[in-house]
């Protein structure tokens, strides 16, 4: 297939790039290298994929209607997979209208270019975040999602929204893929995980939010890919059984769909911060704070749709996960 990838130059972007390309598929992707995080580690993930002659890499901003349409009209791709986004709950407090130009009009942009060009399925990234103030665990898509914390939660839930009304009107197959706490090699600085890494290795606290009492469904960066795969390859149906009398927040009688991609094993961030000791081998000054503004207590994914639908469970453990980013951190950065 032809794959059109946004955020190509992103973490999961760059990881799914390689894996399609490696089975076979052509990758356009389009990546605007903004400077929310280092864009020194975005080239040299691109770096990674340039040996391929299926793969090309346009710098572009999915927020430009024009510039989108010019890759449609040139590329003419099968698929669309939307991950760019700006990204971070606490940013989005900071800075909201950048996550309106992105994540709303961005979005919008990418649904009237599938529309318009006959794309066979969109899928797109959602957040785990989209269940804000929910606590009944796990989390399941079968759950009402109404209550985001944050302005970063509330356009993802506004991405499934805009998405059902194009999969209705114009029956485009849209699925939205709920992410929870990704991690793993090439993974985004501005995460957990890179920066806890970073101060340990430098003698620098690091700054634990929740006095530690946080649980994450922290899930591995090649389960999450493997998911989007199987996801790519199937496009959305309508649910023959939805009923408008009862509706299920999960499927529709358009060809629409929401699913968790998570480990759905939570695990407490004092034993994740143990991991990292572990494997670097040294013990971390820990500075503790109280629960941040927009910020959830606990994730915990419901995998039972994908798992239904697909056949696939996420399944790394944390200690392989972390064991991996770290042994990838240091040859990365050659401490």
């Amino acid at each position: 297939m032809k794959i059109l990838i946004t955020g190509s130059a992103g973490f999961i972007g760059s990881t799914l790039a390689m894996k399609l390309l490696d089975r076979g598929d052509s990758v356009i992707g389009i990546d605007n290298f903004n400077d929310y995080y280092d864009p020194s580690i975005k080239h040299n993930r691109i770096k990674r994929l340039e040996n391929s002659s299926n793969f090309i890499n346009i710098n572009a901003d999915i927020s430009s209607k024009k510039s989108l349409e010019n890759v449609f009209e040139e590329f003419l791709p099968d698929v669309v997979v939307n991950l760019a986004a700006q990204a971070g709950v606490r940013y989005s407090i900071e800075n909201p209208m950048a996550y309106i130009e992105s994540n709303i009009v961005g979005f919008a942009n990418i649904l009237e270019a599938s529309r318009n060009y006959n794309i066979k399925h969109l899928v797109y990234a959602s957040s785990s975040s989209v269940y804000g103030a929910n606590t009944n665990m796990p989390f399941s898509i079968h759950n009402n999602v109404d209550h985001p914390l944050s302005l970063y939660a509330a356009s993802k839930k506004s991405n499934e929204l805009m998405a059902h009304s194009y999969s209705h009107l114009f029956s485009l197959p849209t699925t939205g893929l709920r992410f929870f706490t990704v991690y793993g090699p090439w993974g985004r600085p501005d995460m957990a995980l890179f920066k806890f890494t970073k101060s340990i290795i430098e003698d620098k606290p690091i700054d634990v939010f929740n006095f530690g009492k946080h649980r994450r469904d922290f899930t591995y960066i090649d389960d999450i890919v493997e998911g989007v795969m199987r996801v790519i390859d199937n496009p959305a149906t309508a649910n023959k059984e939805w009923n408008g009398d009862h509706p299920d927040p999960g499927s529709s009688s358009a060809p629409w769909k929401v699913y968790n991609i998570g480990n759905n094993k939570p695990i407490e961030l004092m034993s994740y911060i143990a991991a990292i000791e572990k494997f670097l081998n040294k013990k971390a000054e820990i500075n503790f704070l109280p629960l941040q503004p927009g910020d959830v207590p606990d994730t915990y994914a419901d995998v039972t749709d994908l798992v239904n639908d697909f056949g696939y469970q996420p399944s790394t453990s944390i200690e392989e996960g972390v064991a991996n980013f770290v042994e990838w951190y240091l040859d990365y950065y050659k401490k």
